[in-house]
């Protein structure tokens, strides 16, 4: 089962109060690379959060963001910065403007804006209480993120399998075209053979093993079976239980590498058009497999 790197989560509810926001979106990425923003009480929790980001999301780039905002917070022993106060009003007034929106929540927005209200008088038993309830809702939001994973992975598993399909395809046709192509081969080196013999300096030993070497170098029937080989284990791979990203890269590799060698040696204009047809799909896996965990 295949998973894209490409996700959203986003998870949200009211607990005692305290309206939580977590949101993730994921993008591909060789690694995880996570950008965490979480209100200041909780800072010392990052380190679990990358934890779990790691365990959940496994690679990708990252954005994970949670908003707290208290509606029945005591403003007693909290300072307000109230130039960040008057920007972000400013600015939310600007924006309902231009847009013709209500303005009759833009203080308490303007409020609850990242680092409006510094010193918050929540004690450590209220943090940890609502830290408690935070967890619940990063779970849900990584597995909404995964389920949206799992669903793009399906589209992705269908689109690569149609690739694969593809390339089987024109492999078929290249097979059916080997007999011409060595027919055609055969009587160009008979025509060669009749000019070279009629020369003075022929030597008819060292002519043959040329001639041998040169067949063996034409014969492609070892790389379409290992194309074809390839092509099997290509699709099994995507079968797996988890999603295999990176196997599925070298198996394209694999892939190219014979399809590469099958050009080289086809020396026959139809059987090389195929092979272009090939390196064409093969190109289109290589750029999805850039989102594949």
């Amino acid at each position: 089962m295949l998973k894209s790197m490409t996700g959203y989560g986003l998870a949200k509810g009211q607990v005692e109060g305290n309206n939580i926001s977590v949101e993730v979106r994921t993008l591909n990425s060789k690694f995880l690379d996570a950008q965490i923003r979480i209100p200041k009480n909780f800072q010392d929790k990052e380190l679990d959060i990358r934890n779990q980001l790691t365990k959940e999301l496994t690679r990708g780039k990252v954005s994970f963001n949670i908003e707290l905002i208290n509606e029945s917070v005591n403003l007693e022993g909290t300072v307000v910065n109230q130039l960040l106060f008057k920007s972000y009003f400013d600015e939310f007034s600007q924006l309902a403007d231009e847009v013709g929106a209500d303005k009759k929540d833009l203080f308490r927005l303007a409020l609850h804006s990242p680092d409006v209200l510094n010193g918050s008088n929540a004690n450590d038993e209220q943090i940890n209480a609502q830290w408690g309830y935070i967890k619940g809702f990063i779970q849900e939001a990584l597995d909404n993120c995964n389920k949206f994973r799992v669903q793009e992975g399906q589209k992705l598993t269908e689109e690569l399998r149609s690739y694969i399909e593809a390339i089987a395809q024109c492999l078929d046709k290249v097979k059916g075209l080997d007999p011409k192509r060595t027919e055609v081969i055969r009587e160009r080196i008979q025509s060669h053979v009749t000019e070279i013999s009629e020369s003075d300096d022929f030597d008819q030993n060292r002519f043959e093993q040329e001639m041998i070497y040169y067949i063996e170098k034409l014969d492609i029937s070892e790389e379409l079976v290992r194309l074809k080989t390839h092509l099997d284990y290509f699709l099994e791979v995507m079968q797996a239980n988890t999603s295999q990203g990176k196997k599925l890269g070298f198996v394209s590799q694999e892939i190219g590498r014979e399809i590469n060698t099958i050009g080289s040696k086809a020396n026959f204009a139809p059987v090389q058009k195929l092979v272009v047809e090939m390196k064409d799909y093969l190109e289109k896996i290589k750029e999805q497999l850039l989102n594949i965990i």
